[in-house]
């Protein structure tokens, strides 16, 4: 199992996406799980208590999603522990979620164009929201430095189908 975290708009879905593909994983986006604007460490706290703990014992896992149009929970949905998993999102990684996991990726990109790819990608509906999600993202990473916990480093967000040298082993 692999977990890929960053900021907003750092690339994180885009390259835990390709990895998922080149690796024939499931992947499962924090952004199906986060109960609305103020819950990134909810999220971690659910997929950790309802995922990864239940593969880490090799039992399937589980998740309930967060239907946005309606801002309530959603459907649950099973993660099968027989397939490889990447999980990815604001929140993904953290001492207690990497104890869990075989390998930590953080996604590294600089403010403004994490800001300019995020807007640019899910609109003015994000834009009025990046100050709060911005204060929970800085929260989280003080509360369990994700980027500490990770085993790898890759700046720029380049897929792992491409060259390695934008990333930094640990």
């Amino acid at each position: 199992m692999t977990l890929v975290d960053g900021r907003s708009g750092s690339g994180k879905t885009t390259w835990a996406t390709a990895l998922a593909r080149r690796s024939g994983a499931r992947l499962l986006s924090l952004d199906e799980v986060y109960p609305g604007w103020d819950g990134l460490e909810a999220a971690e706290a659910h997929v950790i208590a309802h995922v990864l703990v239940p593969f880490a014992e090799g039992r399937h896992g589980r998740y309930r999603t967060w239907d946005w149009a309606r801002a309530r929970p959603g459907e649950w949905r099973t993660v099968d522990s027989r397939l490889p998993l990447v999980v990815e999102g604001c929140g993904a990684l953290s001492p207690a979620s990497r104890s869990l996991a075989d390998h930590g990726v953080w996604i590294e990109l600089d403010d403004a164009a994490r800001r300019e790819r995020a807007v640019a990608r899910d609109g003015e509906s994000f834009a009025r929201e990046w100050e709060r999600w911005a204060r929970q993202e800085e929260w989280h990473a003080r509360l369990h430095d994700p980027r500490g916990c990770a085993d790898e480093i890759v700046f720029g967000a380049r897929p792992p189908e491409l060259d390695s040298s934008s990333s930094e082993q640990r």
